[in-house]
């Protein structure tokens, strides 16, 4: 048997989460107290610019040392290019409902339909739009989940929403650079996600060796407010055998 002064001392986890477009920290607002009990907790700042790569160094010049490193839709993006520009500063890395490779043409004229909306003054309507693909369809018709959303995308604005979208559209495929990330590694995605599908989680899970995927059910594209508690269990889970690694 161990007590409290022979067992081993686990290490400290610091986490950077990264959010989605137009999202603000309301995004990972249920996963703070379990990413909490393993270290210092920084919700990175994705407002300043339109480029991936610039998100990413802005990012890396604000975070500890070394971190675990989580980003959903918009934030994998954003850690892939991390992933880029300093793998050694990544303890692990959790990407969550996002997709490593480029937008189709399809993506692309829908993201400038809504960004021509929000050029107007109407971001309001764009988010209102997009919620029903953004969501498991038994969610399209939850007020409290559309009033977070709506509130995440007043606090980010209609410049950075513009940004981000230009930033999104300019992102490059990253699936030539899957084979190089050596940190463990999670994949989560929505058995329902409509924006990044199954099969795009599979393929990042592939493509990174020893990742693992974790499909939550019952959840669409916005899983940390959608299915908190699945998330949260794979986070501690997850988390747990990183501490002890």
């Amino acid at each position: 048997m161990t007590d409290a002064t022979t067992a081993p001392a686990l290490r400290t986890l610091p986490s950077v989460m990264i959010p989605g477009l137009a999202c603000s920290p309301r995004l990972f607002a249920p996963q703070l107290p379990t990413l909490w009990q393993f270290g210092p907790v920084t919700i990175a700042n994705t407002l300043q610019h339109n480029r991936i790569a610039d998100m990413a160094k802005a990012i890396l010049d604000q975070a500890p040392a070394q971190f675990v490193l989580l980003g959903l839709s918009m934030g994998g993006y954003i850690a892939l290019e991390i992933m880029r520009q300093a793998p050694e500063r990544v303890i692990g890395l959790c990407i969550m409902n996002s997709s490593a490779r480029a937008d189709t043409a399809e993506s692309q004229k829908n993201r400038q339909r809504l960004m021509a909306l929000a050029v107007e003054g109407r971001l309001q309507l764009a988010t209102e739009m997009n919620f029903p693909r953004s969501v498991h369809p038994a969610h399209r018709h939850d007020k409290d989940l559309l009033a977070t959303v709506l509130a995440m995308a007043k606090e980010t604005g209609v410049a950075s929403y513009i940004q981000q979208q230009e930033a999104i559209l300019h992102r490059i495929d990253s699936l030539p650079w899957l084979a190089a990330i050596t940190c463990p590694t999670l994949i989560m995605v929505g058995d329902q996600d409509q924006l990044t599908p199954l099969p795009l989680a599979q393929e990042l899970s592939q493509s990174i060796a020893g990742s693992k995927l974790r499909i939550l059910a019952n959840c669409g594209h916005l899983s940390t407010l959608e299915q908190a508690e699945q998330v949260n269990r794979a986070l501690q889970q997850w988390l747990s055998k990183l501490q002890t690694a």
